[in-house]
């Protein structure tokens, strides 16, 4: 069973993972700031040269990383990342611990 959060909750959420402030670091780090004022470097090095992130190793595309008007990063070649994604990453915060209401019952069938 899923429990869904109420509209006011998710609005929230959403409102608290808007990325202000991104500058690119040396190893494929980004240092980010987000508009609850949480801020800190990410390690992405995991991603670099895999699959669609492949890019990041030419033309210096890593470098070329841009916040987008919904608050997400997006490099050249519409290749993007999500600011929860990153905000739980650079916290450690579980999905539970951003949405306290949602809980995780797994139904075998």
């Amino acid at each position: 069973m899923v429990t869904l959060l109420d509209s006011d909750s998710f609005m929230l959420y959403l409102d608290n993972m808007d990325i202000v402030e991104v500058t690119p670091l040396d190893g494929f780090r980004l240092f980010l700031k987000f508009n609850d004022g949480v801020s800190g470097t990410v390690d992405l090095s995991s991603y670099a040269g895999k699959g669609v992130f492949s890019s990041w190793l030419q033309d210096s595309c890593f470098n070329q990383v841009r916040i987008t008007e919904s608050g997400a990063l997006e490099w050249p070649g519409e290749l993007d990342l999500c600011p929860d994604s990153l905000y739980m990453r650079l916290t450690g915060k579980s999905p539970e611990d951003l949405f306290p209401a949602v809980s995780r019952n797994l139904v075998h069938a």
